[in-house]
């Protein structure tokens, strides 16, 4: 009896604190609940900031923290021509960086993404045999020096060769300098690789680029905006290719194609041909002029013929002046002995 009355008494304890417990627990599920609520909201609400975001801001936010200096290479980032190329580049990731002794105590520079390692490697490799190569033909009278970006993007591209739009797709390289009076030192020059381009080209394909663009650099404060087309890109071809064992018909396919079928223009390639559909056979007719002129006439007449060519905006009467003063010879005579030496070779 008494330990039933005390059972009795003890239940609406009992109950009470289940009771109890209860409430507490609906009470902390309840808050567990608007917690939930509250950070569901919050988090929603700053994607939809994020989207709202002008698109020049989202860049900077998504952009990697800035390289360090050990990632880089101590006398790597130091090098003040890396400063502009770290603001465009370090947004799309971490970069490498290597130093490359060039050219009578030069040092250049290959820079890209550990992405582009492969081509990093590549021209590394390649830089300076690339810049002697060019000072075998131009001469001395230039940096020695230069430095090569990989871009990892169509974005990137543009933006390193400081282009206002996209470039088309068949560019694999391409050089730029700041503005500059023409005879003085250019400065901020670079090569710039499209991110495609060891895809496109072989190390051999790339090495020969590379002394393309290089040649650029050295000769551009001697090239005026608007040289003929002909004489600067001839000249860069005839650099890259010059001593490299390659064969003619390698070299110009196209030009030996025609020649065969004598289906090639009698007259000096227009700038308006290096561009459409017929680009490639232009450029390989360039080169063949500037070839042409380096084995008839040898090659510091080539290099003499550039300066002069190169210096201006030129017309057909001056061209024909720089012709004769140079080489010695018409318009008339050189077309025709250009046009020989091509038979020579693709028959």
């Amino acid at each position: 009896m008494t330990a039933h009355h005390s059972a009795e008494q003890q239940r609406p304890a009992a109950v009470g604190s289940m009771r109890r417990l209860f409430d507490w627990w609906s009470a902390r599920r309840r808050f567990e609940f608007c917690l939930t609520v509250s950070t569901v909201m919050l988090l929603s609400g700053t994607c939809v900031a994020l989207l709202m975001l002008p698109n020049w801001v989202l860049p900077t936010m998504r952009a990697t923290p800035p390289t360090t200096i050990d990632s880089v290479g101590q006398a790597a980032a130091t090098d003040p021509r890396l400063a502009e190329v770290r603001r465009i580049v370090e947004p799309f990731g971490p970069i490498v960086a290597r130093r490359v002794p060039t050219g009578d105590g030069q040092q250049s520079l290959v820079v890209g993404h550990s992405a582009q390692r492969i081509e990093i490697d590549i021209l590394e490799r390649e830089l300076a045999g690339a810049t002697a190569a060019v000072t075998d033909v131009w001469g001395t009278d230039w940096a020695q020096s230069a430095l090569v970006v990989v871009a990892s993007s169509a974005a990137e591209f543009a933006a390193l060769v400081r282009s206002g739009t996209l470039l088309p797709a068949e560019v694999a390289a391409a050089s730029v300098a700041d503005p500059f009076t023409p005879g003085a030192r250019p400065t901020g020059q670079r090569v710039v690789f499209s991110p495609d381009a060891g895809h496109r080209l072989d190390p051999a394909g790339l090495a020969t680029l590379l002394r393309h663009e290089l040649t650029h650099i050295a000769a551009r404060a001697q090239t005026a905006d608007g040289a003929p087309l002909w004489m600067v890109e001839g000249f860069a071809d005839y650099t890259a290719h010059h001593d490299q064992g390659h064969r003619f018909a390698d070299i110009a396919p196209t030009v030996t194609a025609r020649a065969r079928v004598h289906d090639l223009a009698p007259d000096l390639p227009a700038d308006a041909e290096f561009s459409g559909p017929d680009a490639a056979l232009t450029y390989e007719k360039a080169w063949s002029i500037c070839a042409f002129v380096a084995e008839k006439y040898d090659r510091s007449r080539l290099v003499q013929l550039y300066h002069r060519i190169a210096a201006a905006k030129q017309d057909r009467a001056t061209e024909d002046r720089i012709l004769h003063d140079v080489l010695g010879t018409t318009r008339t005579d050189f077309l025709a002995d250009w046009h020989s030496w091509l038979n020579a070779r693709t028959t």
